[in-house]
């Protein structure tokens, strides 16, 4: 877990899905941002621009989108309630190009009931696209939510479903 005392520190990357900006401390991803939509942000005036810490999480989020990565390897700091780590992390464990219902998360965390507060949970996404909150669909499934909008989850999804189809 990164320190507390440590700077927040952040930087802005370019993604075919728009401007994203990433923020963390001490090494470790704590959240990325989509700069226009529900869940845009901008910087905190206390925060330090500095695009050094984030050039492996910018290096990943390029092959992913190029199609060349499934699986990120960073660092990350997550700053949440016990159950929305639970959940965050079970959402996490979701492989590149499939989708689960938000009831499948809720029985992953041995929690059948939860659906709501699961559904909540995956809302409160700090780090999307690197915890695939996006692969979590309704029961029916259609696509709900989404803090960059849906269409950037349809974007997201389909980018995962084409390049899964170029597997032989």
């Amino acid at each position: 877990m990164a320190s507390e005392t440590a700077a927040t520190q952040y930087a802005y990357v370019e993604s075919p899905i728009g401007r994203l900006l990433l923020a963390g401390r001490a090494g470790a991803l704590s959240l990325i941002y989509f700069t226009t939509g529900r869940g845009s942000l901008s910087p905190d005036p206390a925060w330090e621009e500095n695009p050094r810490p984030f050039a492996e999480a910018r290096r990943q989020l390029d092959a992913y989108f190029a199609g060349r990565l499934e699986v990120f390897d960073l660092p990350l700091a997550l700053d949440g309630t016990p159950f929305q780590v639970k959940v965050w992390r079970a959402v996490a464990e979701i492989p590149y190009g499939e989708t689960r219902a938000y009831g499948d998360v809720a029985r992953r965390i041995r929690r059948p009931n939860a659906v709501r507060a699961v559904g909540a949970a995956n809302g409160q996404n700090p780090i999307p696209i690197i915890i695939p909150c996006h692969r979590v669909i309704g029961s029916n499934g259609s696509l709900t939510g989404y803090g960059g909008g849906l269409p950037i989850k349809r974007a997201l999804l389909t980018l995962e479903s084409r390049q899964r189809s170029l597997v032989p």
